[in-house]
């Protein structure tokens, strides 16, 4: 306890957590903020079917993005311990590397999301006006996801790199441009829906061109060569397919558990799916507001680990839980007071509020309960240990299937726990595997190999 507490008075370490935190924890907002905007603008316009198109369709295309969210885990990884070692040549193979998956992703993603639309729409069974504006929406969105990945493996590397300035430039660039338009494109040029997903469109071609612009300079500090004979050797592809494959696996599994709470909204109706919407706004906006500490661990402790420094990583790990913990009941404490507010702020659609005012409090509750497996994916994306989170989150899936099957005659009331219970669960397996690792191995040798 006394190392504890020695630890959390450490002024070096909070200084160096929120030096790269701050900047995160303002460019992640912005991403939820934006679909806050989406929603707030389409919530207003006078039909339930326009905003859960922009629900149903934003869900389609996340699971197609977000599911590469390992360009971004797997890169922080690598850069950070090479930053650890001042390898600047290994820093520029990481981000070349990480650029070259994520361009030929996007090819591979755009051939099959069309066709995955029209299997999952089908599953929804959507209303027909539900359904022809979702397709309009998410076909539009299909042409910014070579930008949308090419920017996850950019963030990634500046924040393995220690730089969270890049990070915030370009996401606040991205989002900005994103709210502008979207405000012209639904309003004053009233094209609805379809020009919703036109300003996300431009908006992440223009991110994507700062982040290029910004790792050139950023290169500048770091002295050192690609070894381009290196890129064709498929040795040094290994460990960061590896990593992005257990990555990938877990990120797909933690979408799916979020477009299924759309499926099943979707089947109670357009006011449900819509008011589930709104509600995921907020866990969206909780999420990537905690995740900027996760990150801070993500950069800290991959740094610790490639300069084998035992203190840095123990206090880095004190001092980003402390302020996690503080965070997240003070955004439990915003939902549970102001929840109505929230909701009325993006919705004028009484059917769609009414619904919604009745789930406020799991949405308060989940901050609570999820900010433990935030900061644990952080230790384990800094040490490349992505196998182990990868077994966590499939474990946690199979604890969570009999209550999501047992709830389900309890409509959206049982949707809601099946999602807490899934978040409590994905908490405690993953701080039973970092144990059981820590114990093992000891994180200073827990670098994947």
């Amino acid at each position: 306890m006394s190392n504890l507490i020695a630890d959390w008075r450490d002024r070096l370490t909070h200084r160096r957590v929120w030096a790269l935190a701050a900047p995160m924890i303002l460019s992640n907002i912005s991403v939820p903020l934006v679909a806050l905007v989406d929603s707030t603008v389409i919530g207003h316009l006078p039909h339930a079917h326009q905003l859960g198109a922009v629900a149903v369709g934003a869900s389609l295309y996340t699971v197609l993005a977000w599911a590469m969210g390992f360009l971004r885990m797997g890169t922080t990884g690598f850069a950070a311990q090479a930053a650890g070692r001042g390898d600047g040549a290994a820093l520029r193979q990481v981000l070349l590397q990480g650029l070259l998956l994520a361009m030929g992703l996007a090819i591979v993603l755009g051939a099959v999301g069309v066709p995955l639309s029209d299997v999952a729409l089908h599953f929804m069974q959507p209303s027909a006006e539900l359904d022809q504006l979702t397709r309009d929406f998410f076909h539009t969105r299909l042409f910014g996801l070579p930008a949308a990945l090419a920017s996850y493996a950019l963030v990634g590397w500046f924040l393995g790199a220690q730089n969270a300035r890049a990070p915030l430039v370009i996401l606040l660039v991205t989002n900005l441009v994103n709210i502008a338009l979207n405000l012209w494109f639904v309003i004053g040029l009233d094209w609805g829906v379809t020009g919703s997903a036109r300003a996300s469109v431009i908006a992440e071609w223009t991110g994507a061109l700062v982040g290029l612009a910004l790792a050139r300079h950023t290169l500048r500090a770091w002295p050192g060569r690609i070894a381009w004979a290196a890129l064709g050797l498929w040795q040094s592809w290994r460990p960061l397919l590896a990593v992005n494959r257990d990555i990938f696996i877990r990120s797909l599994i933690l979408q799916s558990v979020f477009f299924l709470i759309t499926v099943q909204g979707a089947r109670l109706g357009d006011a449900t799916v819509a008011a589930n919407a709104l509600l995921l706004n907020g866990l969206l906006l909780t999420a990537h507001a905690l995740d900027g500490l996760a990150h801070a661990v993500e950069a800290l402790c991959g740094h610790a680990i490639g300069a084998r420094n035992r203190l840095a990583l123990r206090r880095s790990l004190v001092v980003a839980c402390g302020w996690s913990l503080i965070a997240s009941v003070g955004f439990a404490l915003l939902f549970l007071l102001a929840g109505h507010l929230f909701i009325d702020m993006q919705t004028n659609i009484p059917d769609v509020r009414d619904t919604a005012y009745h789930y406020v409090p799991y949405l308060a509750a989940l901050p609570l309960i999820a900010v433990w497996s935030y900061l644990l994916d952080g230790l384990f994306i800094g040490a490349t240990r992505a196998r182990e989170m990868r077994n966590g989150m499939l474990l946690t899936l199979l604890l969570a299937l009999p209550f999501a099957w047992a709830l389900q005659g309890l409509g959206n009331h049982g949707l809601w726990i099946s999602f807490l219970s899934f978040m409590v669960l994905r908490s405690l397996t993953l701080g039973a595997v970092a144990w059981r690792l820590h114990r093992r191995d000891g994180w200073l040798d827990a670098a994947a190999r």
